[in-house]
């Protein structure tokens, strides 16, 4: 594998990238951060990216791994939520690959932080079934079994008692209902056990933002599977995508 690659993370609010040292995953220099352009056209977000990579003085040689807050599907995207509606049915790594002259590959942004995590983080090592969540507006899920992402499993949208997962147990609903800690664990007890019901996993990563307060929530739930705090927190992004691109490279 490549020991150094890029990774660029596209948000709703910000686009951020860096160089990332494949061997540590750590970040070489500084990150770099642009807002978001409006409208967040495909174009316009591509423009922002090729700044990106510009401030970074990325070389040709250099693998280049770039996230979207979508799905990706045979290299489509099939539905945006957070970014303009024109990403719909954009064929992304062509378009990417176009605009900007060189190879990438484009990923989901809760499948990059996955395979951060598996790769430098709370579930390094682990062998077997990892699924890693993120607590925020939705919840995001990855599905890693040894090593081997499963993309696209889009488990926020489980559907339980009637209701979808996401709009129950997300980060953003405990904050919007004005949920108390205990209060919203119940809520998150249901969703991780009805995972675990599904998936047998081998280890659960809980990331987003409110992974930071993990001693209010976690030790509060009851399952058989471990379930642990991720490490990589706003980092996990950028260091899925290098990684997953220099793996890309390599084949």
């Amino acid at each position: 594998m490549t020991q150094v690659a890029c990774g660029i993370d596209i948000g709703g609010s910000g686009v951020k990238g860096a160089v990332v040292d494949l061997n540590t995953g750590e970040f070489i220099g500084e990150r770099v951060r642009i807002d978001t352009p409006s409208p967040s056209t495909p174009a316009a977000v591509a423009d922002v990216c090729a700044e990106v990579l510009r401030q970074l003085n990325v070389g040709e040689d250099v693998p280049v791994g770039i996230t979207v807050p979508a799905p990706i599907h045979r290299g489509i995207v099939p539905f945006i939520a957070n970014l303009d509606q024109a990403w719909e049915g954009l064929a992304v790594r062509d378009f990417f690959e176009e605009t900007l002259g060189r190879t990438t590959l484009i990923l989901n942004d809760a499948d990059a932080a996955g395979l951060a995590e598996v790769a430098f983080g709370a579930a390094k090592g682990n062998d077997g079934v990892v699924i890693v969540t993120t607590l925020g507006t939705g919840i995001g899920s990855a599905l890693v079994y040894r090593g081997i992402l499963v993309p696209n499993t889009e488990l926020g949208h489980l559907e339980i008692d009637g209701h979808d997962a996401e709009s129950r147990a997300s980060a953003h609903q405990r904050v919007k209902q004005d949920l108390g800690w205990k209060k919203w664990a119940k809520r998150l007890q249901k969703y991780y056990s009805t995972v675990e019901m599904l998936f047998s996993p081998d280890l659960l990563v809980v990331g987003g933002g409110v992974s930071k307060n993990h001693e209010m929530f976690l030790p509060l739930l009851s399952l058989r599977t471990p379930i642990v705090p991720a490490k990589l927190f706003n980092t996990a992004g950028i260091v899925g995508a290098a990684a997953a691109a220099a793996e890309d490279a390599s084949h």
